[in-house]
């Protein structure tokens, strides 16, 4: 099954979806749910875009919700946050935005599917040419700061991870997070 036939499948899974799915992913001919997330996993994403938000030059806008797609990979992924030029909401268009439009992507690692987020978004990210990947884990209260995308023995990878913890300071890209603010999730009773 071609990339557009697959897609054309999740969407009409998506508009029969029951309440609380929030969306889909694409990846590998594979259609991924997106359950709606827990509080705090949206509670830190907020904290990490109002952060982006008073770091950014004008003429960029951190931003959550947005689908970044890349039909010749067969890949669409949902980040949890995207920094993206304020002039890609100008263009008149419905479509996800072009990976190439697309400066950081953070993901949120969920509770219960933390292998997307650590294993396939991190190699699909890069093989999207996405040049900053933060990927922030409420579990462990650790974040992984992703960069220079591109090719190796394994195909196109992240060449260069630094790793975390809450309460430090995070450098991703140009920005310097302060992760202070950040919240692991509740432990389980």
């Amino acid at each position: 099954m071609d990339y557009a036939q697959v897609r054309a499948v999740a969407e009409e899974l998506a508009h029969e979806a029951p309440d609380g799915i929030r969306g889909f992913e694409i990846t590998d001919d594979s259609i991924i749910v997106i359950m709606s997330p827990p509080r705090r996993h949206e509670l830190n994403a907020l904290r990490i875009r109002q952060q982006l938000d008073s770091r950014l030059d004008p003429s960029l806008v951190a931003h959550t919700g947005g689908e970044v797609e890349d039909p010749s990979l067969g890949r669409l992924r949902r980040p949890d946050v995207i920094v993206v030029p304020r002039a890609a909401f100008d263009e008149d268009t419905t479509d996800p935005f072009a990976p190439g439009d697309v400066l950081l992507v953070v993901e949120v690692v969920s509770p219960s599917n933390h292998t997307n987020d650590h294993v396939e978004k991190v190699r699909d990210h890069a093989a999207m040419g996405i040049a900053h990947y933060l990927v922030v884990d409420p579990r462990k209260s650790t974040l992984t700061a992703f960069s220079d995308p591109g090719p190796t023995a394994q195909g196109p990878r992240y060449r260069a991870r630094h790793d975390y913890a809450f309460g430090s300071p995070v450098a991703v890209g140009p920005w310097t997070l302060q992760t202070t603010e950040l919240r692991p999730y509740p432990a389980a009773s």
